[in-house]
């Protein structure tokens, strides 16, 4: 992206610099056109999955051998920051590709990880995690699903929401309780195959502020059976310490696509200002239009060194809790705030729905959300003062 001028990070080769032209190209002609229509259908067609496997961009972090590309985080922060730079709304592979997956690879038996990624790397499989309850959002150890085992099977009880991919997924990896009398020690992940199973039902696909093209729901779990192989780790009571293992990918994630919606708010407005004239000459030309903007790029340049010193921890297998929790909350605070400026400098037309910057708008406020919110990022860096 064109508005920041900064470094090439260490960990981007010139394979890499390659690669994220091919996998714009791929989101500008493959899925742009179909923006519209998911936005008003409220979820993303199931074929854009299968066209993406096709590509080799599902699961490219994972094993060659279990049906990945064998890259590293590198390759998706590449896919998340070109998807938000062509516009896509509402593909929810990231979340399949670094959160889903690598659950399954960490965690999974050998059995299960054959079972399993290569079809997540097809698309024939869309996953979801599906660990926020009604009662409960980021207090992991108080979910009241439970699976209980019976036999050689797990019966799962219990209601989940806010779950991205929610209407789409047909891999589900299901935080619950198989010792409910425990806290943390009590928790295990499930996966389920909701094609194989009685009882799992979808609810509402939830109506949001923003992210409109995204399908997040409602599921129950009302007596559904899976077999007691579907237990991820290998033994029960040992999903909590997963969950705290793999979150710090996942808000590096979101920290990723907090600086590409800044980086491309930032082209969208500048390009703006220069071509929309009030008083006689461009927008851009008065004091208070540069004064914003390079309040919002100086910002922006320290934001964007640390989200790739950040990547370079986590491909080095370095990146700790509090460091991501930093760069989860920085980013998706200055997020909001550079969003919020650029809306501004677009004056009423910012308001519109067909400018994406409105829509940008609305998305971003989830990001101090998900993930863990702003203040329980706050109490994590606490932690290590």
């Amino acid at each position: 992206m064109s508005a920041l001028q900064t470094a090439t990070p260490a960990w981007k080769t010139d394979d890499l610099a390659l690669f994220e032209d091919e996998v714009y190209k791929f989101f500008r002609r493959e899925l742009y056109p179909h923006v519209e229509t998911w936005r008003e259908q409220g979820v993303v067609d199931r074929w854009a999955w299968e066209k993406a496997g096709e590509a080799g961009l599902l699961c490219m972090s994972m094993p060659e051998e279990y049906g990945g590309a064998g890259g590293t985080f590198a390759h998706e922060q590449i896919f998340c920051e070109q998807q938000v730079r062509a516009g896509v709304e509402g593909f929810g592979a990231g979340l399949h590709n670094c959160i889903v997956a690598p659950y399954i690879l960490h965690y999974g038996s050998e059995e299960q990880k054959r079972r399993w990624l290569p079809r997540m790397a097809k698309g024939e499989l869309i996953g979801a995690i599906a660990m926020t309850e009604p009662g409960t959002g980021s207090d992991l150890q108080a979910v009241k699903t439970t699976a209980i085992r019976k036999g050689e099977q797990y019966v799962i009880n219990g209601s989940k929401t806010f779950i991205t991919n929610g209407q789409s997924a047909n891999l589900i990896i299901v935080v619950a309780k198989t010792d409910p009398g425990e806290g943390a020690k009590g928790v295990s992940l499930m996966v389920v195959e909701t094609d194989e199973v009685d009882g799992f039902r979808r609810g509402r696909n939830l109506k949001k502020l923003g992210n409109k093209a995204q399908d997040t729901s409602e599921l129950f779990f009302d007596d559904v059976k899976v077999p007691s192989e579907n237990l991820l780790g290998g033994g029960e009571g040992m999903g909590f310490v997963q969950l705290m293992q793999q979150l710090p990918q996942e808000r590096l994630q979101i920290a990723v696509i907090a600086i590409a919606v800044i980086e491309r708010a930032l082209e969208l407005t500048i390009n703006y200002t220069k071509e929309r004239h009030a008083f006689g000459r461009p927008i851009f030309n008065f004091q208070n239009t540069q004064f914003k903007l390079a309040e919002c790029k100086a910002k922006a340049t320290m934001a964007r060194v640390f989200v790739d010193y950040c990547t370079g921890l986590l491909i080095d297998g370095k990146l700790d809790a509090a460091t991501a929790s930093m760069a989860k909350m920085l980013l998706t605070e200055l997020e909001n705030e550079v969003v919020d400026e650029c809306l501004q400098l677009h004056g009423g037309y910012g308001y519109m729905d067909e400018y994406p910057i409105s829509r940008m708008y609305a998305d971003a406020r989830v990001q101090r959300i998900y993930g863990g919110t702003n203040e329980i990022m706050k109490l994590l860096i606490a932690r290590s003062i």
